[in-house]
């Protein structure tokens, strides 16, 4: 019988990910984070968990991916790992609005959104504010929508295409304000 070691199980996760099995992927990664426990390595341990923790909204089950992230927030706080730190509770943001708890999304995307402008990720910020920005859209408070997007747009330094059009029509009600 072939022992096969967490890195290989998060290998085939990462493959069975890119085809689209998403499922697939999330037991893959859900077998190389306990593979990683068992080898003592926490911070691999909590990135599986992350990866699994995305397979599974990715897959339609937000529930398990709530469960999957877990709390793995902390294991990057505590090692002093903020981008991680950011991405994990991005992640606790995106199961919960998937699973409908939308109060609690916008606060773990906050905090998220924090941390990144924190680091200096205006990339990574400006997605993050675009999930609270839709959120907001759909529940219909279009001004706080549109405020939340102006606040990730406008904090990019290099904007691609569509982000600087974006940018523009954010803009233009100032221009006929002058």
């Amino acid at each position: 019988m072939e022992i096969i070691s967490p890195q290989q199980l998060a290998d085939e996760g990462q493959a069975a990910y890119n085809k689209g099995d998403y499922l697939a992927a999330a037991r893959l990664y859900k077998a190389a984070a306990d593979g990683f426990i068992t080898a003592e390595n926490e911070l691999s341990a909590a990135e599986m968990a992350n990866n699994c923790s995305v397979a599974f909204l990715k897959g339609g089950s937000p529930e398990l991916a709530l469960q999957a992230v877990g709390n793995t927030d902390l294991v990057f706080a505590e090692r002093g790992d903020t981008l991680r730190q950011a991405m994990a509770v991005g992640n606790q943001a995106a199961a919960l609005e998937g699973l409908n708890y939308h109060d609690q999304a916008i606060e773990k995307y906050e905090e998220s959104a924090a941390l990144l402008e924190s680091l200096g990720e205006s990339e990574l910020r400006a997605y993050v504010l675009q999930s609270i920005s839709a959120i907001q859209l759909h529940r219909g408070q279009f001004m706080e929508a549109y405020t939340t997007m102006g606040k990730g747009v406008m904090g990019l330094d290099k904007p691609n295409l569509t982000q600087k059009l974006l940018k523009s029509l954010m803009q233009l009600p100032f221009k006929f304000i002058r």
